[in-house]
């Protein structure tokens, strides 16, 4: 399997991370002596599943490196355009592989053994989209005043992951990427995207989680999958000044324990 790294993006003035980033891309703040991104590579690198790297949004000369072979395809200038370009770039090069790990490159947390979880956890569901979601309880006891966003549903109450799964061919499905590239920033178009009936049973906390997998997966018409993860660390993405000195402290210490 292929992983894709989305690493694009430079803070700019109305950005939170604006200060901590120096005019540089969000994926290249330092963490415990180290780049964000390069966190993730050395997690993804250790991998027995990982075959290859894609990564977006980085030039070859950033600094980076990986145990595995890697490929630096230039940011697009959009989250969405950037997923499409890595897995229109894996579809090339490996049209072999059917699923690809999709990774942003703000997770530092994440370690090999939880990429090799994920691996097979997509390989066994074969899912369109496997979407990463981790159960409150799991992110607040394993960082607390992580203060994350919730979506409360009939039997759990879960944020979403950044570490997930996707079909390459699904690159090449224009209508589905003309719906999420149209949703995108669109409250209302979101909404009718996954349906209102979806929306209305969130909302009054009627869905539960297999639910929703069921109903989304019938809107987009794809199959898709919701995957409970118990590892934290792939909904712990550094948006703001305070994530950011949790995770500072949290790799120290990694760093420091593995001393």
């Amino acid at each position: 399997m292929d992983a894709i790294v989305l690493a694009g993006g430079t803070p700019g003035p109305g950005d939170l991370l604006y200060s901590q980033a120096h005019g540089k891309p969000k994926a290249m703040i330092d963490i415990a002596g180290k780049p964000m991104a390069q966190w993730v590579l050395d997690a993804i690198g250790g991998s027995s599943t990982i075959t290859h790297i894609f990564l977006i949004g980085l030039p070859e000369d950033c600094g980076l490196t990986s145990q595995k072979p890697v490929d630096f395809v230039p940011d697009q200038g959009d989250m969405v355009a950037n997923v499409k370009a890595g897995m229109h770039r894996a579809s090339q090069l490996h049209p072999h592989e059917t699923y690809a790990l999709l990774a942003s490159g703000d997770i530092p947390g994440i370690t090999t053994e939880i990429v090799d979880w994920r691996a097979r956890e997509i390989l066994e569901a074969r899912a369109d989209l496997d979407y990463a979601v981790v159960e409150r309880s799991v992110m607040e006891k394993r960082y607390p005043g992580s203060r994350r966003s919730y979506t409360r549903l009939k039997d759990v109450e879960v944020c979403g992951g950044d570490l997930n799964g996707v079909r390459v061919t699904m690159g090449a499905d224009e209508p589905i990427w003309q719906k999420l590239v149209a949703a995108r920033k669109n409250a209302l178009k979101q909404a009718a995207l996954v349906g209102w009936d979806i929306l209305f049973l969130t909302l009054t906390r009627q869905l539960t989680l297999a639910d929703g997998e069921r109903r989304v997966s019938h809107h987009l018409q794809l199959k898709g999958h919701a995957c409970l993860t118990p590892y934290a660390e792939v909904g712990m993405d550094v948006d703001k000044p305070f994530q950011l000195e949790i995770m500072r402290q949290d790799m120290a210490a990694r760093k420091r324990a593995a001393a």
